[in-house]
């Protein structure tokens, strides 16, 4: 057997002996979710978790994010702010 090869299986009965985690094993297994009342749409809006609604306040810089759910943040009040339509 070539030297590379061998110091390639001693690696791997090595990994499987010590229990190393591979492939899915690694991965977390649950996270804790946000819950959203009746009327709101459970949304990850700009890295963060949020519940949306019609007329809500947005912020315009993740108009891409909030259309992807569903909602618009292009409606302005009169003082300036957006809302969710």
């Amino acid at each position: 057997m070539p030297r590379h090869l061998a110091t390639v299986a001693a690696i791997l009965g090595l990994a499987l002996i010590t229990g190393a985690p591979t492939g899915a094993a690694a991965r977390p297994v649950a996270s804790i979710a946000k819950t959203c009342s009746a009327g709101y749409v459970h949304a990850v809006i700009g890295g963060r978790e949020k519940c949306l609604r019609h007329g809500e306040l947005c912020a315009h810089r993740y108009e891409r994010q909030y259309r992807r759910y569903g909602f618009d943040c292009t409606t302005r009040d009169r003082r300036g702010n957006y809302h969710l339509t």
